[in-house]
């Protein structure tokens, strides 16, 4: 069994059970203890988990609906990356709009905490990680989602509009040199729109398989876009189509210790 494949098996036990132990885990699996344990860690990190001993229990904030859980593993260490990336593009920033997605989260694990920054979201999951640091955090407010935990409708439309920034730092569904950003769903698009028009600078997040695709909602042109920050995985031909509509592109790369990748020694595996 590959890891990504263990790890949403143990997602979906804990969205079940709502705890886990590794001994029982490990059996299940017929790994060792210590690959169960550096599972819970990877799974920890990336918003899913709380460790406890012995185990591990759910994060309270964070759907566990397992095609959510499934989409945020797809591509996660590029979306790590990409997070890091676009978190040293927004140091200078005193405001900052953070839209919804398991990218965005990401770079909200990233953002330098300032007491003089202020982050505007519609994310619960993002707002639940940056409202405990030492900075202004807002979130919008109105009617849930569930799938996405996202704030839409009227009262988020409403709180996000009192609002002008710096920097809007947003995730796509696709994103294409003809059709721009685009989203599943238009409630959330809307939000994204009106994010657009209100900040001075935006940055989108999106890996490299986003490019050339187009969802269903529209968000806006591919030219809205000051910079995209992605992997190394991107189309090279269609990076270029949108380096020629003005968009600066910024390829996410591992942080480099002695030349070579950053390597996280307990799981043997770049950063």
């Amino acid at each position: 069994m590959l890891a990504v494949d263990r790890r949403l098996k143990i997602l979906e036990t804990v969205a079940e059970e709502q705890t886990i132990q590794v001994v029982e885990l490990a059996a299940r699996f017929r790994v060792s203890e210590m690959t169960i344990r550096r599972d819970i860690k990877r799974l920890e990190r990336d918003g899913f988990l709380r460790r406890t001993y012995g185990g591990a229990t759910a994060h309270l904030t964070r759907s566990l609906d397992l095609a959510f859980n499934a989409r945020a593993l797809q591509s996660a260490r590029e979306k790590r990356l990409i997070g890091m990336a676009a978190a040293r593009l927004v140091a200078d920033a005193s405001s900052i709009f953070i839209g919804i997605g398991t990218t965005c989260e990401q770079f909200g694990r990233y953002v330098r905490a300032r007491p003089d920054l202020t982050v505007v979201t519609g994310s619960l999951p993002i707002a639940s990680q940056l409202g405990t640091r030492a900075m202004h955090t807002v979130v919008l407010g109105g009617a849930v989602r569930r799938d996405e935990l996202s704030c839409i409708g009227p009262s988020a439309r409403a709180t996000l509009s009192r609002y002008h920034f710096d920097i809007s730092v947003m995730g796509a569904a696709g994103l294409s040199a003809e059709e721009g950003i685009t989203d599943m769903i238009d409630e959330e698009a809307e939000i994204h729109r009106l994010a657009i028009e209100l900040a001075r600078r935006v940055i989108v997040l999106a890996d490299g398989s986003k490019l050339g695709l187009v969802a269903l909602a529209a968000v806006g042109p591919a030219s809205a876009i000051d910079v995209l920050v992605t992997d190394q995985g991107a189309d090279p031909a269609h990076l270029q189509r949108l380096r020629d509509l003005g968009v600066e592109v910024v390829l996410a790369t591992a942080p480099l210790a002695s030349g070579s990748l950053a390597v996280d020694e307990e799981h043997k595996e770049p950063i």
